[in-house]
């Protein structure tokens, strides 16, 4: 008799996330399973649990989802998982944390292309201002884009202190260049968008973050992108479903949350597809989400 497809899915806040769990089963897991309130230390004896209650050959048809809403959380409890592994007993593992791993490699797979199609640009060397930087989407955006070479700001609403935080952990987890500004003004986030050749928001839905007269002034932008599907948009004037369109009164494109999160959408269910569909246990972070993305927007 065949193995069910079992998916083992940890999150260490209170409930699991109900969009997960529709994922994966839509996807084809045959049962997916919620434990709530794990911490780190107690991910090697879940996953021991879960690598021994099979033989070694059926280790594919289970699988280990870390979820929670801390992305270097969540990166240490995938690193605990592959260490509690004792070959040739193997699962797979896929970390996803509020759907930011996806949600970031939707960004930037979408605005790679964008650059590319619209001003035969890449990545590399582009100016890059990430608002909503402390997030764990724009943490995730962030590392994603400096790993292809942009230059990238983290912008902080409050003043620099937290966005700095962030920076120096990226700085020591991934060594990684990336700089921290104060955005806590008008003022200054105008300065910010005139040194800026694109602009992310990955601020707090419902909140306006560049109003149409910062746009007035950032006369070297070439595009802006918002992950915020719910009214105001975080950038003034930006439309919902945009996809590569002229931002109103401004000489950039624009890439709405809809046309990002279609990506989103098809990365994670592709993901846990190529969970289930794997011949022998496969590890997924942010880095393979990008590579997938990439492929569905190409």
């Amino acid at each position: 008799m065949a193995s069910k497809h079992i998916l083992h899915m940890l999150t260490p806040l209170k409930h699991m996330s109900p969009f997960d769990v529709n994922m994966a089963l839509d996807a084809g897991f045959d049962a997916v399973l919620p434990y709530v309130d794990v911490g780190i230390a107690e991910v090697t004896s879940l996953v021991q649990d879960a690598i021994f209650s099979r033989p070694p050959n059926a280790g594919v048809d289970t699988g280990i989802f870390i979820a929670g809403k801390n992305a270097a959380l969540a990166l240490d409890m995938l690193d605990a998982a592959k260490k509690a592994m004792v070959p040739p007993f193997r699962v797979s593992v896929f970390a996803d944390p509020a759907g930011s791993f996806t949600t970031a490699a939707a960004v930037v797979a979408k605005v790679e292309k964008s650059l590319k199609t619209k001003f035969g640009r890449e990545l590399k060397d582009t100016r890059i201002a990430i608002f909503g930087a402390t997030g764990v989407v724009g943490f995730c955006t962030a590392v994603l884009a400096a790993r292809e070479g942009a230059k990238v700001a983290l912008v902080g609403h409050d003043g620099p202190q937290r966005v700095s935080e962030v920076a120096s952990e990226i700085r020591a987890r991934f060594e990684l260049d990336v700089a921290a500004d104060d955005g806590s003004s008008e003022a200054k986030k105008k300065s910010i968008l005139a040194a800026s050749e694109v602009v992310l928001s990955a601020a707090k839905a419902g909140v306006e973050v560049i109003s149409k007269e910062m746009l007035d002034e950032a006369g070297g932008l070439l595009l802006a992108a918002d992950v915020n599907a719910v009214p105001p948009a975080g950038i003034a004037g930006l439309g919902i479903s945009d996809d590569g369109v002229p931002l109103a009164g401004t000489t950039a494109v624009g890439i709405g949350p809809l046309a990002i999160g279609n990506v989103k959408y098809k990365t994670e269910f592709g993901l846990f597809k190529k969970l289930i569909e794997a011949e022998k246990p496969v590890i997924f972070d942010f880095q393979d989400a990008f590579s997938l993305a990439r492929e569905i927007v190409t």
